[in-house]
């Protein structure tokens, strides 16, 4: 039932109105030790479930209305779960924010697709609360790491007395497009592992058959039962069947930066290939041994020494050297036929100079997808999430063909930079993903923001191409669950992934509000794994336990434990480029867990989300 600004002191203001839950009562106006979420998207409400249900937190959620965007869901959530409450905000101002209680949060997530906004609200929350936990959802990366550095800076103003581990967790950026799109490229591609980087080392996933050699292996993440019939994750070792098939983890050596140079727009970088067509570059190479067949000719038939008759010849061609009165009829035969071949060189240069200012003029342009291409990926939709996985595909060196309608698109630039073919159209109409040669692709992946336009296409690339393996972004989770049954029942021998963003960026940002590091995660199968840093510290799960005994199948696995002093170590073990690596990996079963351990796990999200979940104190 909702309550009227009247039943609550403190928030008298038209602009707030809070929410509750059904026989809930009114909690008081700033409560303590809770956390907010603030904003009405996918992202807010999956948040708030995870939080809620997997780490069992108190939660406030501010959005602008209960009417538009995921609101509905939200308030259904609230009146499911008595830790939910909602409030409606008009604008995250200062009076807000203190009426919502940040000054006694303890994390403040921002999820809004505004990147001046939540900083803004996030400025103004350092400025209630220099400890508070900050989570903001912020697309450009480079921004991103200036926030950090710049909110970290407001938050030691403001109290100077905050200990670095608090520091190190006070403020997190991540994007939903970043986070989601190694998940989802690994999803499309065939053969190719998906990379995560941790403390400077790389961990791969790939399949392994029963014959595979160990290896650098660390982990088994999944492997089929024995009657072939289900799926063990993250199996106990000793339950793996002999024969099985696996999908194991690896560490593999240190990273190294991506030496692979963008083609730009302009003069950097443009080949001779690309300036000058086929045809063009034989009639050069023609003219040029022609006018090496005429030198030759001139030295053997008048006596000249080579390197004058070349001089000769090339005098000739260009029209500029004086008749030979004194020469042989052979000398005068040759210049006659020089002369002639010099005919040839006007409209070959005319040619050269208009083909390369065409080149020059449509450079910026948009390349279509060649004739032959085959085994490539299609990408439908270049917003942000499109251009994140385009990014990806272009770093693995995975041919690519895009199709987006609109031709302003964020992601069409960066397909016009890294050169890669673009159709501009609806991928639902005829003939659109017939251009981007969808019958000889290897995959698909829709990722437009309209669940219709993205099932539509992935209808109809199946009608063209049945066994095509299918990645399509969903909105809705129940929704992406029924329609990826529908799809795997419809098509059993074809692959098909049905993906939320918002489900694969969500756990990323609930683990950053409980203060802990999730470093990336890995799509196996219809499973999300994540890798993340976790706290030894009061945590009656791992604290006084083994690491053979603190490994529960299903939900987590160690992978590693952190060697480094708590004062010195990484405030970021996803940085990809760490030149001190202090992580033990593969630590022996029989090492005892204590405080002031941090470890590297694998787990599910739900086995995650009990993982950090503080015990239950007392009644």
């Amino acid at each position: 039932m909702a309550t009227t600004p009247a039943d609550r002191p403190g928030l008298h203001t038209p602009a707030l109105r809070p929410h509750l839950p059904r026989q809930q009562a009114a909690p008081a106006p700033q409560p303590r030790n809770h956390m907010i979420v603030c904003g009405d998207d996918a992202l807010a409400h999956r948040l708030a479930v995870e939080l809620a249900t997997l780490y069992g937190q108190r939660v406030t959620v501010v959005l602008p209305s209960l009417r538009g965007g995921h609101g509905p869901q939200i308030a259904a959530l609230a009146a499911e779960h008595t830790a939910v409450g909602v409030v409606e905000a008009e604008q995250l101002d200062l009076a807000t924010l203190r009426a919502v209680g940040v000054d006694g949060a303890v994390a403040l997530a921002l999820t809004s697709d505004d990147d001046k906004a939540n900083l803004h609200a996030g400025l103004r929350a350092r400025r209630l609360n220099p400890g508070l936990r900050l989570v903001l959802r912020i697309y450009n990366r480079r921004l991103g790491r200036r926030v950090e550095q710049l909110l970290d800076r407001a938050a030691i103003a403001r109290d100077p007395h905050l200990t670095a581990a608090a520091l190190q967790a006070s403020t997190t950026v991540l994007s939903t497009s970043a986070t989601a799109a190694p998940a989802l490229v690994a999803a499309a591609v065939s053969g190719r592992s998906h990379v995560v980087h941790v403390d400077g080392r790389l961990l791969r996933a790939v399949e392994a058959g029963p014959a595979r050699q160990p290896g650098h292996e660390i982990a088994t993440l999944t492997s089929t039962e024995q009657d072939g019939r289900g799926e063990l994750v993250l199996p106990d070792p000793a339950r793996v069947p002999d024969g099985a098939e696996r999908v194991v983890l690896e560490l593999l050596g240190p990273a190294q930066p991506i030496g692979r140079t963008r083609r730009l727009p302009g003069l950097t970088g443009l080949p001779f290939a690309a300036l000058f067509s086929p045809r063009l570059r034989w009639a050069l190479a023609g003219l040029a041994a022609l006018i090496g067949v005429l030198a030759a000719l001139t030295t053997a038939l008048a006596g000249q020494p080579p390197l004058h008759a070349l001089w000769l010849t090339v005098l000739d061609v260009l029209g500029t050297a004086d008749p030979a009165d004194d020469g042989n009829p052979a000398r005068k035969t040759l210049q006659i036929l020089t002369a002639v071949a010099g005919l040839l060189l006007m409209p070959l240069l005319t040619a050269l100079v208009l083909e390369a200012l065409g080149t020059f003029r449509t450079v910026s342009a948009l390349r279509r997808p060649p004739r032959g291409l085959s085994g490539h990926i299609v990408l439908v939709g270049l917003g942000r999430v499109g251009s994140r996985v385009l990014e990806r595909l272009w770093e693995l060196e995975v041919p690519v063909v895009c199709v987006e309608s609109d031709p302003a698109a964020r992601g069409v630039a960066r397909a016009r930079a890294y050169g890669v073919p673009v159709v501009i159209g609806d991928a639902t109409q005829d003939g659109v993903l017939e251009t981007a040669h969808i019958t000889r692709s290897q995959a698909l992946i829709t990722l437009t923001s309209d669940d219709s336009t993205n099932l539509e296409t992935a209808l109809h690339a199946r009608e063209c191409h049945p066994g095509l393996r299918v990645v399509l972004r969903l909105f809705d989770d129940d929704f992406a669950g029924d329609i990826y049954s529908a799809l795997r029942d419809s098509y059993p021998r074809a692959e098909t992934r049905s993906r939320s963003v918002s489900f694969l960026a969500a756990p990323s940002f609930a683990s950053a509000m409980m203060g802990r590091q999730v470093i990336g995660a890995l799509a196996v199968g219809g499973q999300v794994l994540l890798v993340a840093a976790v706290d030894v510290a009061r945590n009656p799960r791992l604290t006084g336990h083994t690491v053979a005994a603190a490994h529960r199948p299903g939900h987590w696995r160690i992978l590693a434990v952190d060697l480094a002093e708590p004062g010195e170590r990484s405030p970021d073990l996803a940085h990809p480029y760490t030149t001190a690596p202090e992580l033990l990996w593969n630590p022996p079963p029989t090492r005892m867990l204590s405080d002031g351990d941090l470890v590297v796990v694998a787990a599910t999200p739900e086995g995650l989300g009990q993982l950090l979940r503080p015990p239950a104190g007392p009644a």
